[in-house]
């Protein structure tokens, strides 16, 4: 008993929430250190307010992979997940651009932060049985094109969300002015959509995708000559079993995963102010004047730069891995993008940064590929959730560190300038690429 072989559209329609999902995360990583700014956060504390998001992931991943690896309702088993996530998220993103409204509560700042935190919690809850759902579905042979796919609906999905805050301020007229401590209304209204797109297109994956059984899971398993341990009971004290009992692979793959995701982080928190700082030249305390707009709408397009790059290469990553094998796509992948990142710093105008950001994106689609790829051959499919889960350790983990000491470094290690910690985010990129070298790919037929 095999797997049945899908098609592209079946493919397509199942990851196409992670469309909505990403448009959302795309909103929030380009956007939210501006918002925070203008409610007052200075530069150096940034990546404190950030790190709510690798700690909800920290906490929520495993256990939504050890439930929902246990679950099966009539709407099926992955699928009550990230649809209860994305409706949770878009009420965060609905809420974090218009946090004043709470001030009577809280100061706006802690409410943006407290949104922050839902969205991510929300992301989280939605994103991790996304990645279970390819492994679940496709046969081994298929899966790196599942795992492609869904990273280009990815970048699709935040192309629109990083390029609609400057599309909605320069090509339809809404403004991008508003007084000190005000967030404008073209990104409160960028947000409001990015909410409705991320329901409705999880909405779509909910109701044309059909889920296996845990019978007929089982059922692939003993057909592939995989052996079940007994059933253990339900707990989440299984978590830590699991995790000591990981396989090589993925010990391997998680120094990738450190030092991949200890760049994102920096590049997602820092990216803003250190634009409109070095590129731009404005002093650090200017979070409100016309032209910090500019440089934060300029920073929406050039992530979007990046999004697009990475969904137009991800379908180039099985062609690529079938000849080179998919550890040596994913160090070279990780190289451009660490020369990408080095390069912001020699930029000599804002347009230049287009230029960087292609690079980035290469890295980007891989780091959204191929680890889920080579991954999920290593593990069975009874325990897929859970060790998806617990995968995100290694993305979480270097996020939360990069969060605590971030900040100080630029602060006083770096003089206070957050371009600095770009550069530092490639270093870490080619860091990754060494480690990715020394990968075992159980099923990658190529061998270097």
């Amino acid at each position: 008993m095999k797997k049945r072989k899908l098609s592209f559209f079946d493919i397509w329609n199942m990851s196409f929430g992670y469309l909505g999902i990403q448009m959302g995360f795309a909103l929030q990583n380009a956007n939210a250190s501006r918002i925070l700014q203008i409610f007052g956060a200075d530069v150096h504390s940034l990546s404190w307010f950030w790190i709510v998001a690798p700690l909800m992931g920290l906490i929520v991943q495993p256990i939504i992979g050890h439930y929902s690896d246990r679950t099966w309702t009539r709407f099926g088993r992955r699928k009550p997940y990230f649809l209860i996530g994305s409706i949770l998220a878009a009420i965060g993103l609905i809420l974090m651009p218009q946090s004043a409204m709470l001030t009577a509560f809280m100061p706006a700042l802690w409410v943006g932060a407290g949104m922050l935190m839902i969205m991510d919690a929300s992301f989280n809850i939605a994103m991790e049985p996304f990645r279970a759902l390819v492994a679940d579905l496709l046969p081994a042979d298929q899966r790196t094109l599942g795992f492609s796919v869904q990273t280009a609906l990815i970048g699709f999905g935040a192309v629109i969300g990083s390029w609609l805050p400057y599309a909605l301020s320069n090509w339809f007229g809404v403004s991008s002015e508003a007084n000190p401590g005000e967030v404008p209304y073209h990104l409160i209204l960028s947000f409001i959509i990015g909410a409705f797109v991320l329901v409705g297109a999880v909405l779509l994956t909910v109701s044309t995708t059909r889920e296996y059984s845990p019978e007929e899971l089982e059922a692939f398993d003993k057909a592939e000559g995989i052996v079940h341990e007994k059933e253990e009971k339900a707990s989440l004290l299984n978590i830590f079993d699991d995790f000591r009992n990981m396989p090589q692979t993925m010990r391997q793959l998680g120094w990738v995963q450190f030092f991949s995701w200890f760049a994102l982080f920096g590049m997602w928190v820092f990216t803003t102010p250190a634009i409109a700082h070095h590129v731009y030249n404005l002093p650090l305390e200017d979070t409100h004047s016309k032209t910090y707009q500019e440089a934060g709408d300029w920073v929406g397009i050039i992530f979007g730069v990046y999004n697009a790059v990475s969904a137009v290469f991800a379908f180039f990553l099985p062609a690529i891995a079938k000849k080179i094998g998919r550890k040596s796509t994913h160090a070279f992948s990780l190289i451009v993008g660490g020369i990408g990142l080095i390069s912001v710093y020699f930029v000599p105008n804002p347009n230049w940064l287009i230029v960087s950001m292609i690079g980035v994106g290469i890295a980007w689609a891989s780091i959204l590929a191929m680890p889920y790829a080579i991954l999920s051959g290593s593990i069975p499919a009874k325990k897929m959730g859970v060790y998806m889960g617990i995968f995100n350790f290694f993305i979480v983990v270097p996020q939360i560190i990069n969060a605590i000491i971030g900040g100080p470094i630029v602060k006083y290690i770096y003089g206070g300038n957050p371009i600095y910690a770009i550069v530092t985010s490639g270093v870490a990129f080619i860091i990754a690429a060494l480690f990715a070298f020394r990968v075992k790919d159980e099923d990658d037929t190529v061998k270097l």
